[in-house]
């Protein structure tokens, strides 16, 4: 199932493309046109496993990532305004309704059905692991098997390995006991996979008994993370862009705060950063006036949110401010989500790698809040973290336009937002 969104993604351009060539037989736009829808599905996450094979939810995502597509072709629109006309439009939701969701659909069923299941012998205790792994059987739909969990000698090692297929280390201490005897089944040809690595994967995210299972491999992976000069360069670029973009909305909640509940129209409030650096994050003001000393999840201030305030939180307008936290260098677009400071504090004494989220610059958007729901309590935050532990380890340019795609859907469907 890991090939399936490349293939669906590259089965859909390719649809696509004839179809608009066949259109309006010329093929810059054929392929502009094709890319920009592809990309509003993708950004809708229609060719996620979990979505493929619902019909609804086919026929959801790919009415509002080609309507997306859409907006993005008007955006370039002036590079082909004397070749595309309003039937280009028409004809592409069209055929993307009609044809799409069963293609999905039969793709989705088919790869299924012709993928051979891979059995697993697990070295480690199935007690304490057996939850995670279950969560991988169902991403894969049962295309992942732990069959068998063994304290390794050699005898049974050998003896587990004539009903399987490979081998899952999830206890590296246990493995050392048998390390030639892991070598041997190297030799021929036999998989043999780390937890971490398969975790990582098939859920996108270091749940934090893995984290500590495999806790020497992941200090050092933590550690030895560095900033990006690409990565500030995108930085500057997209904010610059963005800030022109809002401004116009911007300028309109200054106005609607001052008018509602009076000055201050801006919210400022002490945040951890980078390396443990403490900044001041900016925000609109989207509560009454009134003193607040303690800190609080959002849930616990529901009460205090003006009229407007409810209308720009679901969809961070409320945020559009930290661009300018961002130009500065004390954010960056994509990054976990900076912390008030004592809930941070707290967090880093109770929560195990807790501290590895700040080795780099907190964010406006991120793996976290496109993924998980918003979190209001401690146990809600470990799950929320390992989120953020996969950005902060596998993090690159290529992830960051990922997220920032995906933003669009978590903001018009108000994932993580409060």
């Amino acid at each position: 199932m890991y090939l399936l969104r490349k293939l669906t993604v590259f089965l859909d351009i390719g649809i696509l493309l004839a179809f608009n060539i066949f259109v309006t037989r010329n093929i810059l736009v054929s392929s502009f046109f094709s890319v920009m829808i592809v990309l509003g599905l993708y950004a809708f996450r229609t060719y996620d496993a979990e979505y493929l094979p619902s019909f609804n939810e086919q026929i959801i995502r790919v009415t509002s990532g080609t309507i997306f597509g859409f907006v993005g072709v008007l955006f370039f629109f002036y590079l082909y305004a004397d070749q595309i006309n309003r039937y280009n439009f028409i004809y592409n939701f069209l055929f993307s309704l009609a044809v799409f969701p069963a293609i999905h659909m039969a793709t989705f069923y088919i790869t299924k059905n012709n993928i051979k299941p891979t059995r697993y012998l697990v070295i480690g205790k199935k007690d304490k692991i057996y939850p995670i792994l279950k969560e991988v059987e169902e991403k894969t739909y049962g295309k992942l098997i732990f069959s068998d969990f063994v304290n390794p000698t050699s005898i049974a090692l050998e003896a587990g390995m004539e009903m399987n297929d490979a081998i899952l280390i999830a206890d590296p201490k246990l493995a050392k006991e048998v390390k030639a005897t892991i070598e041997k089944f190297k030799e021929r040809g036999v998989q043999v996979i780390h937890l971490p690595t398969l975790i990582e994967k098939h859920l996108k995210r270091i749940p934090l008994e893995v984290a500590e299972r495999f806790k020497e491999y992941y200090e050092l992976a933590f550690e030895n993370v560095n900033g990006s000069p690409a990565k500030r360069i995108l930085d500057i670029l997209v904010s610059s862009i963005l800030l022109i973009i809002f401004s116009p909305i911007m300028l309109l909640i200054a106005i609607a705060i001052l008018i509602e509940d009076g000055p201050p129209i801006v919210f400022k409030q002490e945040r951890l950063g980078k390396d443990g650096k403490v900044f001041i994050m900016h925000k609109f003001r989207s509560m009454k006036n009134g003193k607040n000393d303690a800190p609080k999840f959002a849930d616990d201030e529901q009460h205090r949110v003006l009229k407007i305030g409810r209308l720009i939180r679901p969809f961070r307008l409320d945020e559009t401010l930290q661009f300018w936290d961002i130009l500065k260098g004390e954010m960056s677009i994509v990054g976990p989500r900076p912390e008030q400071l004592e809930f941070a504090k707290k967090f880093m004494k109770t929560i195990p790698f807790y501290w590895a989220r700040h080795r780099i610059k907190p964010g406006l958007t991120g793996w976290a809040q496109i993924m998980y729901k918003y979190a209001s309590s401690a146990e809600e935050t470990q799950e929320k973290l390992s989120y953020d532990l996969y950005y902060v380890k596998n993090r690159n340019i290529l992830l960051d336009l990922d997220i920032l795609l995906r933003t669009v859907e978590a903001m018009l469907w108000k994932r993580g937002a409060k």
